[in-house]
C-alpha cells in the first residue's frame, strides 16, 4: 500500500483548520511571560496569619482546606488598584519577551475576566468592577505582543464540578464539560487574537478533548493549543512544571518555569535572597530550552493589590538587558544542529549562522566544534564585537578549534559562527557497513500528554544517516510480531513511501539458557508524573542503591499475569538483572496495563500509554545486551484502573520476519539519510513502538 506523502500529511492532521499551525511567529519568539494573578494573590500564600508552605500558594483554598464560601467572600476586598497592563507590557517587552499568557481563570474557578456563566468573576464580585484581563489584551495590542490565555480545565467553584482533589486530575462532569466549552467560546470571541490557550489539570476524555480543540480551532484557527488539552489534542507540547529535557524534541513544544519552583502564585513569605545568581539561573534556563527548540515561558506572581515583586520585575530587567545584547542568537533560530551536547555550553542555528552559548568558566580557553560540512568566514562575540580566532583540523573531518575571549560580561557568552556559502553538520554515528537499529540510530521525540500524570517522552521516528556508493538500495527490513500489519512511512533522501508489513517469511532465533542467564529482581515505588524516570542516562543501579532503594523479589513469577493493588496516577519500578556471554540481542515479553516506559542499561528502548485505556497486554522487546550484567528497568504505571495487571516473560526463541522494501534512488552524495515512522498515527504524539525493527541495506 503506497500513497504519497502529501496525502499522508492530509491524513494526521486532526482538522482542516489546524494545518495551519504552528505559525513561524509562536515558533520563532522562543521567550515569553507567564502571570499567575488571581484571586489567591489576595492571601499571598497566608492563611489565618500563619504561612501555608505546602503546595503552590495559587492553590492556596485546597491545601489550606478553606471553606468555598468564606474564600469566595474573599473577592468582595479583591480590588488591584495598582494593577497597571501598560506597565506589565512594557516590563515584558523590556525582559526581551514576546507575548503574554494570562490565567483567565484558575483551579478556584474565579474569572480574572467578566464572564457570562458565573458572578465569580473580576467585574462583578469585586470592587475593582472592571475586566482585567481585557484590558491587558488591549494592553499587548498597543504594545505590538502576543497575548495568550491560560485556563483551567477543573473548577473548585462550579457546583457541577468534582470536588477538590488532593492530585488536580479528576474527570470533568458532562454539565462541568459544557460550562467549560461556553466560557473558552466567550474568551475566544472577545478578546481578539489568542496567540495560545493554555489548557491546564483534568483527565478529559478523548471526545472531550477533541470537543475543545476543535471549538478553539474553530474561532481563532492561528491559536495555538497546549498538550495539557490532554489525549494528544495538542498544538504544542508542554513540559512537567519547570522541566527542562536533556533530549531535542522534534515537535513544537514549551517549558513553563516559576521564578521559584515553590509557587507560581504571589506568596509574601517567599525567600528570594540575591538577585544575581536567581539572574543566572534563568539565563541558563532560558538557554537550555532554545538550544532544544523550545520556547520558555517565564512566571510572575503579582500581589494582591496588583502590583509586581520588585525581585521579580528586577530579575526580568536583568534577564532583558543580556536578551537584548544576544537576541540574534535567540529569536527565530533552531536548536542544537548536531544532535549531542558538548561541555563547554549549547547551540542554536539560523540557515547561514551558529551560536554558540559558551560558559564563562571556558573564557580564554579554546572548544572545538562538531564537525560540520562549511568554511567559516568569522567568529564573533555578539556583546563586544570582538573576534574570536579559529582553526580548520584541516581534512575533511570538519572540525574547527575556536579561541573563546578572556573576556566575558556574563555567565554565558554568545559566539556568532558566519560561514561562506552555508553549512551543514556532519552526521555524528553514520553507518558504513551492517544493519541499522534503533540502537544507531537517531530518534526523534515528541512529548504526549494524555493528563498531567500522564506525561512522558514519545520516540515518534528512527533517522539513521548510512554510506553507500551505489545509485538505488532496496532494503529490507526485519520485524517481530509486534510489527506485523503494522503501515511505516519510509524515507530515502528525501522520497517517501508507505509500506504495510505484512511479510509471512520468518526465521527463527533460539537463545539457551546458557547464554542469557536472568537474575535478581527487584521493586520500588514510583515517583512523579509517568514520565519521570531517574534512571535514565544515568549509570548503574548501584548494589548500594539496591539495598537502600529497592525490594528484592526472592519468588518472582516469571510468566504469569500478575496484579498489584495500585491506585490511579501511580507507578511502580522492576528491575531485573540479566547476564550475557556476549553482545547479543535476547526476547522478553512484557505484559502491561495502561502504561509502559522501559530502560535497558540506563537507555530509553520504547515508552507508550494507552489512549485507549488498555488495562492489560502483551508485547515482545528485543534486548541487545552487552557482555556481563545488564540492567533492564520496567516503569508501570496505572493511569486507569483498580489495579495493575502486569507479566514479564524470558523468551527462548521468537520469529523474526523478513520484507523486501521498495527500491530508492539515491541522490549523488555519498552520505544518505533513511528514516522510518509510523504511516497512520493515532495522532501527532503517537509513540512509534517498533524498537525490534532491522533495516538490512
Amino acid at each position: 500500500m503506497k500513497r504519497t506523502v502529501f496525502l499522508l500529511l492530509c491524513f494526521v492532521v486532526t482538522t482542516l483548520s489546524a494545518q495551519e499551525k504552528p505559525s513561524q511567529q509562536w515558533l520563532d519568539q522562543k521567550f515569553s511571560m507567564f502571570i499567575h494573578f488571581g484571586l489567591y494573590s489576595l492571601y499571598g500564600g497566608v492563611y489565618e496569619g500563619e504561612p501555608v508552605t505546602r503546595g503552590y500558594s495559587e492553590q492556596i483554598q485546597s491545601f489550606a482546606g478553606i471553606f468555598s464560601d468564606w474564600y469566595g467572600n474573599r473577592a468582595r476586598e479583591f480590588n488591584p488598584e495598582k494593577w497597571d497592563p501598560d506597565a506589565v507590557v512594557a516590563l515584558a517587552k523590556e525582559a526581551g519577551m514576546k507575548s503574554i499568557v494570562f490565567t483567565s481563570k484558575h483551579h478556584d474557578g474565579f474569572c480574572m475576566y467578566h464572564s457570562e456563566y458565573t458572578g465569580f468573576n473580576i467585574a462583578d464580585a469585586t470592587p475593582y468592577g472592571r475586566d482585567l484581563m481585557k484590558e491587558l489584551s488591549e494592553a499587548c495590542a498597543r504594545g505590538g505582543i502576543g497575548f495568550g490565555v491560560y485556563y483551567s480545565l477543573i473548577d473548585w467553584h462550579y457546583p457541577q464540578a468534582y470536588p477538590i482533589s488532593s492530585h488536580n486530575a479528576d474527570p470533568l462532569t458532562p454539565e462541568h464539560y459544557a460550562y467549560n466549552l461556553l466560557q473558552v467560546e466567550e474568551i475566544m470571541t472577545r478578546y481578539g487574537d489568542i496567540s495560545e490557550i493554555w489548557f491546564d489539570m483534568g483527565s478529559l476524555t478523548p471526545e472531550q478533548s477533541r470537543g475543545l480543540y476543535e471549538l478553539v480551532n474553530r474561532l481563532q484557527p492561528q491559536c495555538m493549543i497546549s498538550g495539557r488539552l490532554g489525549n494528544d489534542y495538542v498544538d504544542f507540547s508542554v513540559m512537567a512544571d519547570n522541566e527542562y529535557p536533556d533530549y531535542s524534541l522534534a515537535v513544537p513544544w514549551q517549558t513553563a518555569a516559576s521564578v521559584f519552583d515553590e509557587t507560581w502564585g504571589y506568596r509574601s513569605w517567599q525567600e528570594r535572597g540575591e538577585l544575581q545568581p536567581k539572574v543566572e539561573e534563568k539565563i541558563e534556563s532560558l538557554i537550555r530550552v532554545i538550544s532544544r527548540g523550545g520556547n520558555y515561558l517565564l512566571n510572575i506572581g503579582p500581589r494582591g493589590d496588583g502590583s509586581v515583586v520588585e525581585f521579580e520585575r528586577d530579575l526580568l530587567l536583568e534577564v532583558g538587558r543580556w536578551v537584548e545584547v544576544n537576541s540574534e542568537g535567540i529569536y527565530a533560530t533552531e536548536g542544537n544542529p548536531f544532535h549531542r551536547t558538548f561541555s563547554w555550553g549549547e547551540v542554536t542555528a539560523k540557515e547561514d549562522a551558529l551560536y554558540l552559548f559558551v560558559k564563562k568558566e571556558y573564557a580564554g580557553s579554546k572548544i572545538d566544534l562538531a564537525p560540520i560540512d562549511g568554511l567559516i568566514s568569522s567568529v564573533m562575540m555578539l556583546s563586544s564585537g570582538v573576534e574570536a580566532p579559529f582553526t580548520s583540523s584541516g581534512d575533511d573531518r570538519g572540525v574547527y578549534t575556536i579561541e573563546v575571549p578572556k573576556e566575558f560580561a556574563s555567565t554565558y557568552e554568545v559566539l556568532k559562527i558566519a560561514f561562506h556559502n552555508g553549512y551543514n553538520p556532519i552526521p555524528g554515528n553514520i553507518v558504513s557497513k551492517g544493519v541499522l537499529t534503533a540502537e544507531n540510530a537517531r530518534a526523534d521525540y515528541g512529548h504526549s500528554s494524555l493528563n498531567y500524570y500522564a506525561g512522558y517522552k514519545s520516540l515518534l521516528a528512527y533517522n539513521w544517516s548510512f554510506q553507500s556508493k551505489r545509485a538505488a538500495v532496496a532494503p529490507e527490513i526485519v520485524f517481530s510480531e509486534n510489527e506485523r500489519d503494522r503501515t511505516i512511512l519510509l524515507t530515502v533522501d528525501g522520497k517517501s513511501e508507505e509500506v504495510t508489513l505484512n511479510s509471512s517469511r520468518y526465521r527463527t532465533e533460539k537463545r539457551s539458557d546458557n547464554a542469557v542467564k536472568w537474575g535478581e529482581i527487584y521493586r520500588k515505588r514510583g515517583r512523579g508524573v509517568f514520565g519521570f524516570v531517574e534512571e535514565e542516562n544515568r549509570l548503574p543501579v548501584t548494589p548500594q542503591q539496591l539495598q537502600e532503594e529497592w525490594q528484592k523479589i526472592p519468588d518472582f513469577r516469571y510468566g504469569e499475569k500478575c496484579s498489584l493493588p495500585l491506585s490511579e496516577r501511580e507507578s511502580v519500578l522492576f528491575l531485573q538483572e540479566i547476564e550475557s556471554s556476549e553482545e547479543q540481542v535476547a526476547a522478553v515479553e512484557i505484559g502491561s496495563g495502561n502504561a509502559l516506559y522501559l530502560l535497558l542499561n540506563g537507555r530509553y528502548v520504547t515508552a507508550h500509554f494507552s489512549p485507549d485505556r488498555v488495562n492489560y497486554e502483551t508485547e515482545i522487546v528485543l534486548l541487545p545486551l552487552r557482555k556481563g550484567m545488564n540492567q533492564l528497568i520496567v516503569k508501570y504505571h496505572n493511569g486507569f484502573e483498580n489495579a495493575l495487571f502486569y507479566s514479564i516473560t524470558p523468551l527462548k526463541e521468537w520469529r523474526h520476519y523478513v520484507q523486501k522494501l521498495p527500491q530508492f534512488e539515491l541522490s549523488g552524495k555519498g552520505t544518505h539519510s533513511l528514516s522510518v515512522r509510523e504511516g497512520i498515527p493515532q495522532s501527532k504524539l503517537a509513540p512509534l513502538r517498533m524498537s525490534n525493527i532491522e533495516i538490512q541495506l
